[in-house]
């Protein structure tokens, strides 16, 4: 799906990108990022469809989502660690 087509669900679903990202929990710079490279992930897709579908059926899919306590992810791994200074 282009990005395009992805915020043109968005509209359908009355919903704004930023929402839509605080929504599912994912960062609003990472789903700008697909802007570049001009489409978006199946998974992004799916859930924007999804959400479009719901309210065109009168659906409260905000309120479904919610409730599925969803967390952020936290990067980890090499580089992002707090360093601990040394007193050397």
């Amino acid at each position: 799906m282009t990005f395009i087509e992805f915020k043109k669900l968005l509209l359908d679903a009355e919903i704004s990108l930023p929402k839509f990202s605080k929504l599912i929990k994912v960062s609003e710079k990472n789903i700008q990022s697909y802007k570049k490279k001009g489409e978006v992930p199946n998974t992004i897709a799916t859930i924007a469809m999804c959400f479009s579908q719901m309210h065109q059926n009168a659906l409260d899919y905000r309120t479904a989502i919610e409730s599925l306590e969803l967390k952020a992810k936290t990067k980890k791994g090499v580089g992002f660690a707090k360093k601990e200074k040394s007193n050397t």
